[in-house]
């Protein structure tokens, strides 16, 4: 198993810049290969991302029935395109990631599997083709990225080794799980080859390594994201509407821009990687105190 670094660490720093923060994330590929490209992160007005080189869809579609009953086959699309993707939790998150992919490969096919049916309608408007989780796809598709959170399930396992099922075994996997899965509690440094929170400790680390032990298991990618925000989104939301934050002001946050996270699930994707694992932060730490 390879452990790429995306970000050099995620350093703990009492002196943090406030945010947003317009920085250039790097990611870089073990020594034995030399391919190396650059994500930039955000700022306000948002940049545009600088994307890679690809090939255009080659999507066909056939048919139009579509089942909503969870383990039902979804057979709306017979004819698979080379870049058509299957988004397993298209939150905030995910469609993102099936905006983007849209616009590096026109007319593809995007797909989304979701808890419920209740944003399908939203998710048609996006261009992005519904079904509930757990539907098996017609054709296996040559890109996944599972990115649903494991609160709403039983079995987080399970339905990420479900997904994979849809994988056809080309293009790319990929996972995101979290930092949370690091063994990292001392305000020190934490990079890529830190070791992880041991089974048994954690019920929340548990059942995200188990989750990316499938994914490796299976030739896929995982994308380990520190904390996920934006304008309305994120730690800074919650401890406004909280007004009392009974934290140290000199905790320590390691953060990274929803859309940062988004772009680099797409550039990992497109490099069609196997059994890599990705540390994903902007590399630039703050205070609980400064995020105000």
């Amino acid at each position: 198993m390879g452990v790429v670094v995306v970000a050099a660490a995620i350093r703990f720093s009492s002196h943090p810049p406030p945010l947003p923060l317009p920085l250039p994330l790097r990611l870089s590929l073990p020594s034995s290969s030399s391919t190396l490209f650059s994500v930039p992160l955000r700022s306000r007005p948002i940049l545009r991302s600088v994307s890679m080189a690809s090939s255009s869809s080659a999507s066909a579609s056939v048919g139009a029935e579509t089942s909503y009953e969870s383990g039902m086959k979804l057979s709306c699309f017979d004819i698979v395109g080379e870049n058509d993707l299957l988004i397993v939790g298209p939150g905030v998150l995910g469609r993102m990631v099936a905006e983007k992919w849209q616009q590096e490969h026109p007319g593809c096919n995007v797909y989304g599997q979701t808890m419920s049916t209740e944003h399908h309608n939203e998710l048609t408007a996006l261009g992005i083709i519904p079904s509930l989780r757990q539907s098996t796809m017609a054709k296996k598709v040559p890109y996944v990225i599972f990115c649903a959170p494991p609160s709403r399930t039983e079995d987080y396992p399970g339905d990420v080794r479900f997904a994979a099922s849809n994988w056809s075994g080309e293009g790319s996997f990929l996972f995101t799980s979290s930092t949370a899965v690091y063994d990292c509690n001392d305000n020190g440094f934490c990079d890529e080859d830190s070791p992880v929170v041991p089974i048994g400790r954690s019920p929340r680390a548990d059942v995200l390594l188990k989750a990316e032990k499938v994914v490796l298991e299976v030739g896929g990618c995982v994308l380990r994201l520190a904390g996920l925000y934006k304008e309305d989104r994120g730690a800074h939301t919650y401890w406004l509407q909280k007004g009392t934050v009974d934290m140290r002001p000199d905790h320590i946050l390691n953060l990274i821009h929803y859309e940062d996270a988004a772009s680099l699930s797409v550039a990992i994707m497109q490099k069609k990687l196997r059994g890599r694992i990705f540390l994903g932060c902007d590399n630039h730490p703050l205070s609980s105190f400064s995020s105000f």
